[in-house]
């Protein structure tokens, strides 16, 4: 496949035509089949008979072939003719997004009669009737819809790849976000478990502080009741004597 830039060459000779009898007067010119982004075109001019221009343009991509034209004040939709070799082919023409621009859907039964005719003119682009030749428009035309079914393929596949290249973008965005977010759910988890570890340990520090509050208290309370048991059996002979305090040694008391 042919790169965009190549330009496949045709002849196409173009003039004013007043009648068959003004054929010897067409003068050549050279137009060139042209690749743009998606399709190809072909530059023509067409002439009237008082010299006035009016130039026009073959495009294709391949599969179909249009007239493109500037004509002010047309519908947003027409149905035109065109003559080829004095007889009519009427063919649908829109007007595009460009102001002033339209496109001619050219039929297959016109663009046969185009491959196979001597005299293009159309009545309504210009004040006059413009017309010009037709001869080589059959290899013209053939090579028009090539270059514009390579163009067409060509543009597919960088489209093709541009979006294998987004989606693998896209996959690695979504990837490296699932992996950020299972990083994140996994340091929430450490976060939360060294939380727990440090409640459970000031719960377990807290509850041994009570314990050894708690046995201090027992052994206070202990302690007091056996200095009070002694205290009574000593300063107190009306009373029995109390039992023995399990935390202080006694020495028993022996009178001489």
């Amino acid at each position: 496949m042919p790169p965009l830039g190549v330009r496949v060459l045709v002849t196409l000779v173009g003039a004013a035509v007043a009648g068959p009898s003004a054929a010897a007067s067409l003068e050549a010119s050279a137009w060139a089949i042209i690749p743009e982004e998606a399709q190809c075109h072909a530059d023509l001019e067409l002439i009237a008979r008082s010299g006035t221009v009016a130039p026009v343009t073959l495009i294709s991509d391949g599969d179909r072939v249009s007239l493109r034209f500037a004509r002010e004040e047309l519908p947003s939709q027409a149905f035109l003719p065109i003559r080829i070799d004095q007889k009519p082919f009427s063919n649908l023409v829109q007007r595009t997004g460009d102001e002033g621009l339209a496109l001619m859907g050219l039929s297959n039964e016109t663009l046969a009669a185009m491959r196979h005719g001597k005299t293009l003119q159309i009545a309504w682009l210009a004040d006059e009737a413009v017309s010009g030749s037709l001869a080589g428009a059959s290899q013209g035309l053939a090579d028009l819809r090539t270059c514009g079914a390579q163009v067409l393929a060509q543009r597919k596949a960088r489209d093709a790849e541009m979006e294998a290249r987004r989606a693998k973008v896209e996959a690695d965005l979504r990837a490296r976000a699932v992996a950020d977010e299972q990083i994140a759910a996994a340091k929430a988890v450490r976060q939360r478990a060294a939380a727990e570890t440090e409640e459970l340990a000031a719960q377990a520090a807290q509850q041994r502080a009570m314990a050894d509050a708690e046995r201090q208290r027992e052994y206070s309370d202990e302690r007091q009741r056996a200095v009070a048991a002694r205290n009574y059996y000593y300063y107190d002979d009306r009373r029995s004597p109390p039992p023995p305090d399990p935390y202080v040694y006694y020495r028993p008391y022996y009178p001489r």
